[in-house]
């Protein structure tokens, strides 16, 4: 192989464009920079050194797209930086992992004057350097070029540069694509891996003629020879100034693209050939199109890069990667077929573009400093894919599914003694792993900024960091001004002050009235009560608490808590009335009231539900449940909030309750206190099911609207156990033989599962080979959750097995089929068993950092509540204790304090609803 080259000429006449700009940026990014005191020595520390400061990269790869004879495949490539020196030192460390040096690192000076020489060179494995010593100090304010040359493995683990697979046509064919986000573009070249150590790349990329190769911006390709081997060199213009985490490269063949412009950006969606000629990626550009006009015309800030590759790929660890210009998706989530393709399909395409479309300014123009303050990326990104998506559907209400998906499931996380806060201090996150398990429930969902100074906020936000790195206060700076400029939001404290509150310390508040004396408190709230909070806070577990509320039906002027306990006298209430806290749930806590007000609230909801707002009685269920589960109110006045389920037809509030009582039926369903809840499932659902019957009519008509058909999914999935399983299981071979029986793509789902729970060896072995042959991902994903049904344990010991060979079940697909086995009852100690004895597999095969480890963990224990189980996970933390749980080991924590609180709530609880269950024949 001809090794590329690039001489200090070549650099000096690329940097020259930029450095002026790149020097203002770094000396901002310099003066950002932590002081953190150095270790014994540096190369102990997990934060780079501030010496340093990188401009440019010139980065040269060459991925072997077949083995070498002893079945290894490797990529070769060279990296030539150039940084500038902004305090003395004798020492560069640069992060590089699991890369081999084929040469020994170069050092020149940028003006011309002689370097100091490298005296010594290692790898640094457990922060992951390359350390080289020099025989002298940098100066201060030069500019110098380091080159290197190396090897690595390019691996099938998901991370950093990595090759994946699929099948065309029957052929085998390999894909290699990248995954740097958060800290992987370590594992591809040495770099200053931080984010806020942005740089301008320059990519060239080779590869096997009859294969195309994209990156962050546009390509240019030249077919040539390099040692013999006719090979294609693709160089990219450079990128913008930008974090070495959002690099992005790939590499496949026989592979087709779907132009469109939009404006003055070029749009591209990638896809097998196959898929393009079926129109499976026409609603994924049609929706790039318009979100991003949308989104520049909110933030008023232009999209900054020339063009817009959006990818398909078979594996990849997210359903999307927020690449700079170069968007990679998981093909399920990109693809939709109209004629398959579910309702909940076109949703989560429709959020999932919103997303990481909204990446490209929340995180990829303006990005976060440090890792400790995830949620500035990732938070404000998923409220503006609810806030988009809404934009291009107005019509499914897709701002209100945010309490379902994000808010409810926040509060189950964030309500145990084990939460954190979503902004960390910066010296407790710095190992791989600590950064890996930031991306969580936390750092996605508790976020939502909501008002009319939303809009002008992000735009000033934008514009002034733009190409900068920021920290919380940034936010809270712009946010007040917006504030203060639009002269109609009154607060009663700075921004500042009101936010730290709910940013610095962990958790929420439970908000508590009285209706007869007007007392409203406030209180930290947790799931088990008695658990000891280890987490400090300066502000004492207290929050400035915004109070929305309505008196029987009549929304009031909203107003504020602002200590522990305030007499709030308009709150009192005479007769019938009574008074809901929380309209809407604009607010992050949840609501107790006095007996006698709660009591009022049931009456109104089983006289005339609708009086009280949609989201509310989704919310008044949930509070409730989860009250009872901390034993603030009775079991009984939980269960007494799903009473007026048998007149509601709307989607959110079934959907809380379902939730609810899933999750109630599966902690007590190892006790005797659970016998008719299915019942009573079915006795609240009839009506609903009858209402979609009606005006289907007859189940042959999709409902017009979108939650409408969430809903007859709903009421369908509930009774579907009342019909004739035999016949469904016939209906299912029958419907995947001939495509005779249409059956809704709503419905497929529960058809699926409820035909393979009913039925035997023949329907798991028909679907099983379904699943194998089939080419529509989304299709592909209902049949693998539908063989997670089947009440056959041996099947099922099986179907877990396949987990273990990624050529049936591939890497990113694996956690999800052991948590739907722990989902179905036959399943769940299997798959609990299944883990514990092949935890040292999973964790070292499916990668060290995937964020699906917390997922698994949270999936197959989920339903624990008995001390077996609590002792069992206790145990399971100290046998695996040296092989560590990475990214999981938070998971593990909250799922044994949760299973804790879950043994309390069914002693206590236990007596309580036998007697519920008697009195009202649940």
């Amino acid at each position: 192989m001809r090794k590329g080259c690039f001489s200090t000429m070549c650099v000096l006449c690329t940097v020259v464009a930029t450095v002026s700009v790149a020097t203002l940026i770094g000396i901002w990014i310099f003066q950002l920079l932590p002081s953190i005191d150095p270790p014994a020595v540096l190369w102990d520390s997990y934060r780079l050194p501030t010496a340093l400061l990188p401009d440019t990269y010139h980065v040269s790869l060459w991925p072997r797209l077949r083995p070498s004879p002893a079945g290894i495949y490797v990529f070769t490539g060279n990296s030539t930086v150039v940084f500038r020196c902004v305090r003395e030192t004798d020492l560069i460390l640069i992060h590089s992992y699991k890369l081999n040096l084929t040469a020994e690192p170069t050092l020149t000076a940028l003006s011309g004057t002689p370097a100091p020489i490298i005296h010594s060179t290692w790898m640094q494995d457990t922060t992951q350097y390359l350390v080289m010593q020099l025989n002298s100090k940098l100066t201060a304010g030069e500019s110098y070029v380091l080159r290197t040359e190396f090897v690595g493995k390019l691996g099938n683990d998901l991370e950093g540069f990595y090759r994946t697979a699929y099948k065309e046509g029957g052929v085998i064919r390999t894909v290699v694509a990248s995954k740097m986000h958060p800290i992987h573009t370590r594992k591809t070249f040495p770099c200053f891996d931080e984010p806020a150590m942005k740089a301008v790349f320059h990519i060239t990329l080779h590869h096997d003629r009859g294969t195309v190769a994209l990156s962050n911006s546009m390509e240019i390709r030249v077919d040539t020879v390099v040692d013999g081997t006719p090979v294609t060199i693709t160089r990219f213009k450079p990128t913008e100034y930008m974090s070495p985490y959002l690099l992005s490269m790939f590499i496949r063949c026989i592979f087709t693209d779907m132009p469109a412009t939009c404006s003055t950006e070029q749009v591209r969606v990638w896809a097998p050939p196959g898929a393009v000629s079926q129109g499976l990626c026409a609603c994924a550009l049609s929706l790039t199109g318009r979100l991003l006009h949308l989104l520049q015309d909110y933030y008023n800030v232009t999209y900054p890069l020339p063009k817009l590759d959006q990818v398909t790929l078979p594996d990849v660890h997210y359903g999307g990667t927020e690449n700079w210009g170069l968007i990679t998706y998981r093909e399920k989530r990109l693809f939709y077929e109209p004629r398959i393709s579910s309702n909940r399909d076109k949703q989560s395409t429709a959020t999932l573009i919103a997303h990481d479309l909204g990446h490209m300014w929340f995180g990829n123009l303006v990005t976060l400093s440090w890792w400790n303050e995830v949620w500035l990326s990732e938070g404000l990104a998923l409220y503006m894919s609810y806030l988009s998506a809404d934009y291009t559907e107005p019509n499914w209400n897709l701002k209100d599914l945010i309490v379902l998906n994000d808010i409810h499931r926040v509060f189950a996380v964030d309500a145990l003694a084990s939460s954190h806060p979503l902004s960390s201090k910066e010296e407790d996150i710095m190992k791989p792993e600590q950064i890996s398990e930031l991306f969580d429930t936390i750092s996605y969902s508790k976020v939502g900024l909501r008002g009319s100074a939303h809009a002008q906020f992000t735009s000033t936000y934008l514009q002034t960091f733009a190409y900068k790195n920021t920290v919380v206060s940034d936010l809270w700076d712009h946010l007040q001004r917006a504030v203060d400029a639009n002269g109609t939001v009154r607060l009663p404290r700075p921004v500042r002050e009101i936010m730290d509150r709910w940013v610095l310390q962990m958790g929420f508040p439970l908000v508590t009235i009285n209706t007869r004396t007007g007392v409203v408190t406030q209180q930290h709230f947790l799931l088990e009560p008695d658990a000891a909070v280890e987490t400090p806070s300066e502000f004492n577990y207290e929050w400035i608490v915004p109070i929305t509320w309505m008196k029987s039906g009549m929304e009031q002027k909203p107003d504020w808590l602002l200590q522990r306990s305030e007499i709030h006298s308009d709150m009192k209430t005479v007769g019938d009335e009574w008074v809901m806290l929380n309209v809407n749930l604009t607010g992050y806590y949840r609501v107790n009231y006095d007996s006698e007000n709660w009591e009022r609230i049931l009456e109104q909801l089983r006289t005339d539900h609708q009086v009280i707002p949609e989201m509310n009685r989704a919310q008044i269920v949930d509070d409730a449940f989860n009250l009872a589960r901390a034993g603030i109110i009775p079991v009984a006045l939980a269960l007494n909030t799903t009473v007026f389920l048998s007149k509601e037809t709307s989607y959110i509030p079934w959907e809380s309750a379902l939730m609810n009582l899933d999750s109630f039926y599966h902690t007590f369903d190892q006790t005797d206190v659970c016998g008719n809840m299915k019942k009573y499932f079915k006795k609240q659902a009839t009506p609903l099911f009858e209402h979609f019957k009606a005006i289907t009519p007859g189940w042959m008509r999709v409902p017009a609207g979108h939650t409408d058909q969430y809903c007859s999914v709903v009421s369908w999935s509930l009774l579907s156990s009342a019909r004739p399983l035999l016949r469904t299981a016939s209906m299912f071979v029958s419907f995947l033989c001939s495509f005779l029986i249409r059956v809704d793509p709503n419905l497929r789902s529960t058809v699926y599962c409820s035909a393979i729970a009913a039925g035997g060896a023949k329907e798991w072995e028909f679907a099983w080979r379904m699943f194998q042959n089939t080419s529509v991902a989304t299709e592909a994903e209902r049949l693998m959750s539908a063989l997670a049904c089947t009440r056959d344990t041996q099947r099922l010991e099986s179907f877990l097995s396949f987990t273990l060979n990624p050529v049936k079940i591939r890497k990113h697909e694996a956690t999800s089929v052991i948590v739907q086995v722990a989902r179905n009852k036959a399943g769940r100690a299997l798959a609990w068993n299944f883990v514990r004895q092949n935890w040292k597999y999973i964790f070292t095969e499916y990668g060290a950092g995937s964020f699906s480890f917390a997922e698994l963990i949270h999936g197959v224990t989920q339903a624990f509540s008995t001390q077996d189980q609590l002792d069992q996970l206790r145990r399971f933390k100290e046998d695996h204790s040296d092989i560590g749980f990475g990214p999981a080991a938070w998971a593990l924590e909250l799922a044994m304090e949760k299973t804790k609180a879950n043994v309390k709530w069914v002693t206590e609880s236990q007596p309580e609803v036998k007697e519920c269950r008697s009195e009202t024949h649940l």
